[in-house]
């Protein structure tokens, strides 16, 4: 056998070797072509979890133009709403994970887990968080010819078991336990009267058919400024940048008592590292533009931004503090 001349089985082995390098080589291509390539295929959707008129369809649609020509592709906010945000996120998860579709979420989304036993997807294995937009404190207000005058009239009226009631945005939203949790460890009795969403909350509380309502200050605020709602307490430990009269039930003499409302981004945990990584880039940019800011800014969000990460983080915080009050006061999901 010449010595210089390859073997059939050498020529065959390297044929395989080549094929081999080949298929590898497609394989391993750079996560980043995901990127280049994303996301000009179709329209991005931003699932807005609850119905119009709320804060997640409103925090949706601030963002929507603002991703839209920042990433030069139309960016649409589609409403899923029901069972307190899980509706919406289920599509998520189940959609395909291309990087076209992330849901906006409230709260709720940190409380479902321990509400809902048998949720179609797992919370922390399924979701990948992409950024916490910001937080606000909830602000429990009343009609503006109602009765009660003061946080302190609600106390004295509950504790006299005149009937009290309050609306939230659904049973087992962060509104609904914060006042349970309220409820239970100061003896006040009240009802708790659950809506479909912040849009038809604030319908029925400023037409006065629901004594008290408790949502987010983005949600409640332009009624409080129109002056057709009064405002009795923030939820938060410090007071309201954007309502600085009113005080927080902290002060009322429940001291150490906090309950901020919040808002996310969320994408399904199979989507590419890299388009995960680009949309997190992308929504920080979309936060720190001074439009944005303002707009969030007037509805009572402090807008928070960061990594996927500090995201996570906070999210999981949450879902660690609420199982409690849930099982304590036997709360049930719609």
């Amino acid at each position: 056998m010449n010595p210089l001349r390859p073997s059939r089985v050498t020529r065959h082995t390297r044929a395989l070797l080549g094929l081999l390098g080949l298929c590898l080589g497609t394989m391993l291509l750079p996560l980043s072509a995901h990127a280049q390539a994303w996301p000009t295929r179709q329209p991005i959707r931003l699932v807005a979890v609850f119905p119009p008129g709320g804060s997640v369809d409103q925090v949706a649609r601030i963002l929507a133009p603002a991703l839209s020509q920042q990433l030069g592709q139309s960016v649409i906010v589609e409403n899923k709403g029901g069972a307190s945000g899980t509706i919406g996120v289920a599509s998520v998860v189940q959609a395909p994970a291309d990087g076209y579709t992330f849901a906006v979420v409230f709260d709720t989304f940190g409380v479902n887990p321990s509400l809902t036993p048998s949720m179609p997807f797992d919370s922390k294995k399924d979701v990948a968080p992409l950024v916490l937009i910001g937080t606000s404190p909830m602000v429990l207000a009343t009609h503006v010819g109602s009765e009660y005058k003061t946080f302190a009239d609600v106390v004295t009226a509950a504790k006299a078991k005149r009937n009290v009631s309050f609306g939230s945005i659904g049973n087992g939203s962060l509104g609904h336990l914060a006042m349970a949790l309220l409820g239970k460890d100061a003896q006040l009795d009240w009802t708790h009267i659950p809506y479909k969403g912040g849009g038809p909350l604030m319908t029925d509380a400023v037409a006065g058919h629901v004594p008290l309502s408790i949502g987010s200050v983005f949600v409640t605020k332009p009624h409080i400024d129109s002056g057709r709602m009064r405002p009795l307490a923030v939820t938060t430990s410090k007071r309201a940048a954007d309502l600085p009269q009113v005080p927080t039930i902290a002060e009322n003499g429940y001291p150490g008592f906090e309950a901020p409302a919040w808002w996310a981004v969320l994408a399904s945990a199979k989507t590419p590292p890299d388009i995960l990584k680009r949309m997190n880039e992308e929504l920080n940019k979309a936060l720190k533009n001074p439009e944005i800011a303002k707009k969030m800014d007037a509805q009572g969000i402090d807008v928070t931004g960061g990594s996927p990460e500090q995201a996570r983080a906070f999210i999981e915080k949450q879902m660690d503090i609420w199982p409690k009050v849930v099982r304590d006061n036997n709360i049930k999901a719609d």
